[in-house]
């Protein structure tokens, strides 16, 4: 009986010895499991508080009086012997955004634009989605934004530019817009200027 209970005695001892042993390694990895979270959470937050809030693009003015814009710009057209170029977006359009900083970030493109057209933006947008202008237009939103229309000096439409044909990869191509801009100024559409 003395060897059972011996036995008894020392199977309690490891079954302890174990047990707590179980205990504190797992309880190790938990606090290390805490520790971790508590680090990640801290990240979490320090890097959500420390990025700056970036202010709205508002490139597009949703309350702008699109219809007296562009009669402005024909009537300054007509007087200076150039077209209108009207870029239909919003400021929800990512596209829309490229291509306006495109222009902007390229001299050539800038420069061609203000020497050969005069430029409209004309929102398109759940605050205001310019509809009477839109059908006045010839409904360009159908090719997608930004869409690109050119008007005569007289107002009239004479091309509707789906802005998809001027990407390249990621963005607009340089080359490819100032191809169509050349094609649509009041000189490359004038007779004189078109035999062959």
């Amino acid at each position: 009986m003395p060897v059972v209970f011996l036995m008894a005695g020392a199977w309690t001892k490891i079954k302890n010895k174990v047990l707590t042993l179980y205990i504190h390694k797992n309880t190790k990895n938990l606090f290390k499991m805490k520790r971790l979270l508590i680090v990640a959470l801290l990240a979490i937050t320090t890097a959500t508080f420390a990025q700056e809030k970036k202010e709205a693009v508002k490139i597009y003015n949703p309350g702008a009086n699109a219809r007296a814009d562009i009669d402005a710009a024909v009537a300054k057209a007509k007087k200076t012997g150039k077209h209108v170029f009207i870029q239909v977006g919003g400021n929800w359009c990512g596209w829309c955004i490229l291509f306006h900083k495109l222009v902007d970030a390229t001299p050539e493109l800038k420069n061609y634009l203000a020497t050969n057209y005069e430029t409209v933006l004309v929102n398109y947008s759940q605050e205001n989605k310019n509809e009477a202008v839109m059908a006045s237009l010839g409904f360009p939103g159908r090719f997608g934004f930004p869409v690109f229309v050119i008007l005569d000096g007289n107002g009239k439409v004479i091309h509707i530019q789906n802005s998809a044909y001027l990407e390249e990869g990621k963005g607009h191509d340089v080359k490819k817009v100032m191809d169509f801009l050349k094609g649509w100024t009041y000189a490359a559409v004038q007779p004189a200027n078109n035999k062959y």
